[in-house]
């Protein structure tokens, strides 16, 4: 018999699946109507007008059913809640409420961060105007909502860390953001091993919704799953990295008064490695030639893939496995000891080595 934990999770993420699906199909419709389309041109690699508008779908598949949750935690009386629906679902939806100030703040930056996309998709805008806006959302993100790393080294320093970790993640699934399927793909996946981490730790309210998100995803996912018929855009995918990144913090990897080494700390970068190697290469590769670092290219691994002879939907997927590869990995590192922390680590750069690899231009013929 399935846990109440464990049914609030498969039910946040059938949640997010159902209104991503339908919100999904219903941006279909509209996004040709209003205009709102991705045409193709410069470094985008699509050949047809495609609709913009699942990052609509995603957004608000996500922000509606945790507005519902809060409002249902300030409002119903713990009682009532606890005579109906028993009292582990009174005591969840209690924990909802305590971090009612902590959601609220998130959900603010990740609007702030929609309509930032929105306006990008019509009309792209300078780095100059998008990276400040990223930056404030990080920092009052990790300030103002407490979504905050590596506490330990105080509370400024801390505040700087987070920040800097929510842009890059934030900026690694907008980079990913380049070929039908992957940023979504690659996100589900992470989030899938996000969830993972959190129930292996004992975390409920945390991988339920993360298990919103990943539904929300996937409901997407499937119209935008190579030939796409619907993008996500700067709307979707800044709002999945964001998402993602304050997941990846909140998320409980170690419990210090077990007395175990804290090995599971670094199990975020495990799990992210794929994105993060993808955005740290893209950057270098970009700064090396004197450009700005945030301009789009098709300098990504996806694309030196299909350089390399491969098929759209074989890059997809290929990248899709590289991150299950060193992603999986992440789930044993709870109870890992030193020797098969560094078996973990070694692995994980094994795989970014074979990236690297294929990442290196193809032979060209000397004819």
């Amino acid at each position: 018999m399935i846990g109440p934990e464990f049914a609030l999770v498969l039910a946040a993420g059938a949640c997010g699946l159902a209104a991503a699906s339908v919100l999904t199909l219903l941006m279909l419709r509209l996004s040709p109507r209003l205009g709102y389309v991705d045409r193709p041109g410069g470094h985008k690699s699509h050949r047809a007008p495609t609709p913009y508008g699942g990052g609509v779908a995603v957004f608000w598949a996500i922000c509606l059913p945790t507005a519902c949750a809060l409002l249902i935690a300030h409002f119903a009386p713990a009682a009532w809640l606890a005579g109906t629906f028993g009292q582990p679902v009174a005591d969840y939806v209690g924990g909802v409420g305590e971090r009612l100030w902590q959601t609220a703040i998130v959900l603010l930056g990740a609007g702030a961060l929609h309509a930032l996309g929105l306006v990008d998709d019509v009309r792209p805008l300078p780095p100059g105007v998008k990276l400040p806006v990223m930056l404030g959302v990080a920092v009052l993100t990790a300030w103002a909502g407490e979504v905050r790393l590596a506490e330990f080294a105080g509370r400024a320093a801390s505040i700087a860390l987070s920040g800097l970790w929510i842009v890059v993640i934030t900026n690694a699934f907008n980079f990913l953001d380049n070929m039908d399927g992957l940023s979504a793909g690659v996100g589900a996946i992470c989030l899938a091993l996000l969830v993972a981490c959190g129930l292996a730790a004992g975390q409920v309210l945390i991988p339920a919704w993360a298990c919103l998100m990943l539904g929300a995803v996937l409901g997407f996912l499937v119209f935008n799953f190579p030939p796409a018929r619907i993008f996500m855009g700067d709307a979707g995918s800044l709002v999945v990295g964001y998402t993602i990144a304050v997941v990846s913090i909140l998320t409980t990897y170690f419990d210090s008064g077990e007395g175990r080494a804290p090995y599971p700390l670094v199990m975020p970068l495990v799990v992210l490695a794929v994105p993060l190697y993808d955005f740290v290469t893209v950057v270098a590769i970009r700064l090396r030639e004197g450009r700005n670092p945030l301009f789009g290219d098709q300098r990504h691994f996806s694309h030196r893939l299909v350089e390399h002879g491969l098929s759209r939907r074989q890059a997809v997927l290929t990248i899709y496995l590289a991150t299950l590869a060193t992603g999986l990995t992440a789930t044993l590192l709870p109870m890992a000891s030193l020797r098969e922390t560094v078996t973990v680590a070694g692995i994980v750069l094994m795989v970014l080595a074979i990236i690297a690899i294929l990442e290196t231009p193809p032979r060209k013929d000397a004819g």
